[in-house]
């Protein structure tokens, strides 16, 4: 199937496309303030320059979207049908950075959170809140039993 729109339409509708200060990004910081959380956003010295670091709970959170970082169990999780070569090696580079920059940190001691634009949505927001804060909660147990 060709796409819809022209090559320059496409190129400006892409160009739009942000990469930090995502609705979803935001969304989540603003849950997080509210549930009394305190945090830096983007931190430059970390690897990957995760969205969202609680340095008091030394856990980085990453917010994926499902189409860019390649969400397997989303159905915005797919490769277009246009292009399909192109997407496919993007989106592998695109996990593969991921895989890299969460390794790294985990190595240098924190803990990684990952949340998926998806589960932002109502049906699974409660509960994606919940382990959110589960998972803060636990690194915060372990890190002074050390």
């Amino acid at each position: 199937m060709a796409d819809i729109w022209s090559k320059a339409k496409r190129s400006d509708v892409m160009s739009k496309i942000r990469y930090k200060n995502t609705r979803p990004e935001i969304f989540l910081r603003s849950l997080l303030f509210k549930e009394g959380f305190r945090f830096r956003i983007h931190v430059k010295m970390l690897p990957g320059k995760p969205d969202i670091v609680l340095k008091k709970h030394n856990t980085a959170i990453f917010v994926h979207g499902c189409f860019w970082h390649f969400h397997k169990d989303c159905r915005d999780g797919r490769i277009p049908n246009t292009n399909s070569k192109f997407w496919k090696e993007k989106l592998s580079k695109n996990i593969q950075r991921d895989e890299l920059h969460i390794e790294t940190l985990k190595n240098l001691g924190w803990n990684i959170i990952v949340v998926w634009e998806c589960e932002l949505n109502k049906p699974s927001l409660l509960a994606t809140l919940k382990r959110i804060k589960k998972d803060i909660l636990k690194a915060k147990k372990i890190e002074s039993k050390c």
